[in-house]
This record gives C-alpha cells, structure tokens and sequence, in this order.
C-alpha cells in the first residue's frame, strides 16, 4: 500500500515524519568541535601554578621559620648566661664563706683574748685563709713597691721628690690592686718618685747680692778670652 503525499501539507509540520527538523535559533549556534575539545581539556587539566609566586611563598616561609629559631636562639642564650652567673656566684659565695666564718670566731675569741698576741695570731691565719681562696679563684695581686710604673696596672695619686730611687718607681702603695687571671679587676693606686728640682735662687737674695758687690765698689768681672788672632801676630813679631 503506498502513501500519498498530500500537496498543500506544510513540509516543516512536526507531525510530518519526512519533514526536515527546523534550523537551530540565532544566538544558539552549535560550538565547533575545535571548543567542544578545548573545553573538555580544561575541564579535566586545572590551571599550572605561577612558578614565580611558588618561589616567593618558598621563601617567605622560610624567612619566617628562621627568624622564629633566631627569637627561640637568642631566649635559650640568654638565659643559659643568666643560669651560668648565678653558678659562678654561688661558688664564689661557697669560696668565701670559710673566710666569713673564721672571722666571726676571732671576733667572738677576741672578747675573752688575754693577750692581743692570740687575736693578731688569729688574724693573720684569716687572712691566709683569704689568700688561699683568691688563689684558687685566679686572684692575684699586683706587685708594687720597687716596680716600675705601669699605667695599665697602676694609678699614680701622689708623686715625690726623692733622690733614693729612679724616677717612675713607686714608693708606697696605698690601695693594693687585683687581677683575675690575665684581665684586672682592679688597678693599684700608688705614689711614685719623681726627680727632685734643683733649687732656683730667689730674686731677693740676688739683689742683696748685686748691693754687696756695689757697695763693696769690685764689678763684676769677666773671664779672660784668649784671642787665636793676636797670639799668632804676637809670636810673628817676636820671630
């Protein structure tokens, strides 16, 4: 059975199944296969990071994390400084406590001493004491009397005249100086000799004696020079 095909029937009626499908709208054209791939590629691939801001966030973290351990450094440092000064006065401390204690025996002896013999005796063996303890702790005292002057070891406070040492010896020491190992802690104060001036006549005494030659009429002479010219011309003459 064929089918008639009706010759005022509309060839883009949907109901017709031989009918062309009508064209796509304007504005909703079909993407090219070209967009459709690109598309599907960046969908699927996401964007590369910029090399140059990984760097920089790299760098600023690291930044960051060192000044962190140079804040935690400098805390540990100074406070392991501050622990090793309590240690080393605390075992100064320990030194010189026997030195305290031996001074408030003789203290206590010296009220019931019988003579004042046992109280200097007793001294003294305090103050050797005091001098075993400086020594262990590297102290030592400066030399000074009939040394030469050092002004790094020394502070001159009075200079005499004398004739019985070289200038710049010290003579007496008034406050004795200290050094802990090789660095001082303390400079000697001294008085050091110094070159006596020879006595300048006053202007009185050499008027008065300007007064005696004048009253006595004799002027002041004058040594004789001997003249080379005149012996010569002398001893041609006589020749």
């Amino acid at each position: 059975m064929s089918t008639e095909i009706d010759p005022l029937a509309d060839p883009t009626d949907p109901a017709d199944p031989a009918a062309d499908p009508p064209p796509a709208a304007a504005g909703q054209a079909k993407p090219s296969p070209v967009a459709e791939v690109v598309a599907a590629q960046a969908e699927q691939d996401p964007p590369k990071p910029d090399p140059v801001a990984l760097e920089r966030d790299h760098f600023r973290e690291q930044m960051l994390r060192t000044a962190a351990d140079f804040e935690n450094f400098r805390k540990r440092a100074r406070r392991e400084l501050e622990d090793a000064k309590l240690r080393g006065r605390d075992d100064a401390i320990k030194d010189i406590l026997p030195v305290f204690d031996n001074l408030e025996r003789a203290v206590a002896a010296a009220d019931s001493a019988q003579t004042i013999g046992s109280v200097v005796e007793g001294v003294k063996m305090v103050l050797k004491l005091f001098e075993d303890v400086s020594e262990r702790m590297g102290l030592h005292r400066i030399p000074t009397v009939g040394q030469r002057f050092d002004p790094a070891m020394h502070e001159a406070i009075q200079q005499k005249e004398t004739d019985d040492a070289p200038p710049g010896t010290i003579l007496v020491e008034v406050v004795p100086g200290y050094l802990v190992g090789q660095r001082l802690l303390r400079a000697a104060m001294v008085v050091v000799a110094r070159k006596p001036t020879k006595p300048v006549a006053p202007v009185e005494a050499l008027a008065a004696q300007e007064q005696t030659s004048e009253g006595n009429g004799a002027a002041p002479t004058l040594e004789a020079v001997p003249n080379s010219n005149a012996q010569g011309s002398s001893g041609g003459t006589s020749a």
